[in-house]
């Protein structure tokens, strides 16, 4: 199992994927993208069970949904890194007939990818069916999922989160990105989403707070959640992140959502994050 130094040394190399796959094609979504490295370093090089033999059926072993499909650089270094396909394919991220599509689709057939998630709010409900469906075939695996704090304005997520604790699916974890921050600017001026685990306390959830760039914090967050899984509650993790997380110049700002670093800002972002597992 992977120490609290390995899964921080994935994380940096994973946020050098990411500025490097945006920057190349001057398109793409850095800035969740780095402030979520932890969490997928944590997620898939320590708490969840999963196969790299990728099969669409995801039987015994856990599945990840991700919900916020603009954050996919971060996605697909997690399933490079871990051995879903070759980290050189990482290159064609956003380019003609790539399987590295700006928001992860099926049809390219990418291993690792279950569901499009281009459209923000559906994640939630599609988790929740994935869930259910395990309950129902007695497999004992749990899903995760990944939202962002902005996408749960989506009513649609909020229909899905009562359905969820009626029906007991108490093996989803479901973790919410809590940066502040959304395109148009702090989530607080946008449509203020005031105490998120008072909503989903509301709702019949069980509800954690972890910060979300600490790793040793996130691992014993992720496995606390995992030990009060098959209790009747679905589960929250409330994950607090900076965006931008690791590029001094980046953290923080919205201004980060979508835009990509420069020539120079590359340079300058690279310098900031050791490379630990090699550049593809």
């Amino acid at each position: 199992m992977a120490s609290i130094q390995d899964l921080e040394r994935n994380a940096s190399q994973m946020r050098r994927d990411v500025l490097r796959m945006v920057h190349a094609v001057q398109s793409g979504h850095p800035g969740a993208s780095l402030g979520c490295s932890d969490y997928f370093s944590a997620l898939f090089f320590h708490s969840m069970h999963h196969h790299t033999d990728f099969k669409m059926d995801g039987k015994n072993e856990d599945l990840f949904f991700l919900s916020i499909g603009h954050i996919s650089p971060v996605y697909y270094s997690a399933l490079a890194r871990s051995g879903y396909f070759e980290v050189k394919e990482l290159a064609s991220f956003r380019k003609i007939n790539s399987r590295l599509q700006g928001h992860p689709t099926t049809h390219e057939h990418l291993p690792g990818v279950r569901v499009a998630s281009g459209s923000l709010g559906q994640g939630m409900s599609v988790a929740i069916g994935a869930a259910l469906t395990k309950k129902i075939n007695g497999d004992p695996h749990l899903v995760f999922s990944l939202h962002g704090d902005g996408e749960l304005q989506e009513g649609q997520n909020w229909e899905a989160i009562m359905f969820a604790a009626h029906n007991k699916v108490d093996n989803l974890i479901a973790t919410v990105d809590l940066n502040g921050q959304q395109i148009d600017g702090p989530t607080s001026k946008v449509l203020s989403l005031e105490s998120l685990q008072a909503k989903f306390e509301a709702f019949n959830w069980t509800v954690l707070n972890v910060d979300g760039n600490n790793m040793a914090e996130l691992v014993a967050c992720i496995d606390k959640a995992k030990s009060m899984t098959g209790q009747g509650k679905p589960i929250c993790i409330i994950m607090k992140t900076k965006m931008g997380k690791g590029v001094d110049f980046m953290e923080g700002s919205h201004e980060w959502h979508g835009i990509a670093p420069s020539d120079a800002q590359l340079e300058k972002a690279l310098a900031q994050l050791p490379e630990t597992l090699g550049d593809y």
